[in-house]
C-alpha cells in the first residue's frame, strides 16, 4: 500500500484579540507546551514556537491530512479554553480572527527557527505591525490595511 510523503513547512502567525498584551511570561511556556501537545496530537511536527504578549509564531512540519485553517482554529479554541480554565489572566482572553501562514523550504528552516525563538529581541527593533506587514510584503501577499489584525499599541484607525 503506498504512503503519502510530504515536506510542508509553515510559519503561522496570529494575534490576541482587542490588541491586548495578555500572554504573560509566567504562563507563556506552559501555554506553549499545551499548544505543542495539540499539534502533536494532530500529527504535525513542531519546529519552533514563541508566544509574545500579543501574538504567536509557530513553525510546523504540517500533516497534509489536516487543513491548515482547521489546525489554527483548533489551536485558538483549545488554548483560549486552556488560558481561561487556568485563570492565567483576569481579563477576557481570545485570539483575533484570521492568521498568517508562510511556507518555507527545508533550506530556510534554521533561519526561521532562530527568527521565531528570538522574538523578544526582534521586537525591540520592530513592532508586531511592522513585522507582520514586512512578512506579507516579503512573500508578495496582497493585503488591505483594514483587514489586518488590530495591533497592540495602535493609536486608532
Amino acid at each position: 500500500m503506498p504512503n503519502t510523503y510530504t515536506q510542508l513547512y509553515t510559519h503561522l502567525v496570529f494575534a490576541v484579540k482587542n490588541r491586548q498584551a495578555l500572554i504573560k511570561p509566567d504562563f507563556r511556556e506552559e501555554t506553549e507546551r499545551y499548544m505543542t501537545g495539540i499539534l502533536q496530537h494532530k500529527k504535525h511536527k513542531l519546529l519552533a514556537i514563541y508566544l509574545m504578549p500579543d501574538h504567536a509564531h509557530i513553525l510546523i512540519g504540517a500533516n497534509p491530512a489536516i487543513a491548515l485553517s482547521d489546525t489554527v482554529q483548533v489551536l485558538k479554541t483549545e488554548t483560549t479554553n486552556f488560558i481561561k480554565e487556568k485563570r492565567f489572566t483576569p481579563f477576557r482572553f481570545n485570539w483575533q480572527e484570521g492568521f498568517g501562514a508562510f511556507s518555507h523550504s527545508r533550506s530556510e528552516l534554521d533561519h526561521v527557527v532562530k527568527y521565531i525563538l528570538n522574538q523578544p529581541e526582534h521586537h525591540r527593533k520592530a513592532t508586531f505591525r511592522e513585522e507582520y506587514v514586512a512578512l506579507l510584503k516579503r512573500y508578495e501577499i496582497d493585503f488591505k490595511d483594514e483587514y489586518l489584525f488590530e495591533f497592540f499599541g495602535d493609536t486608532g484607525d
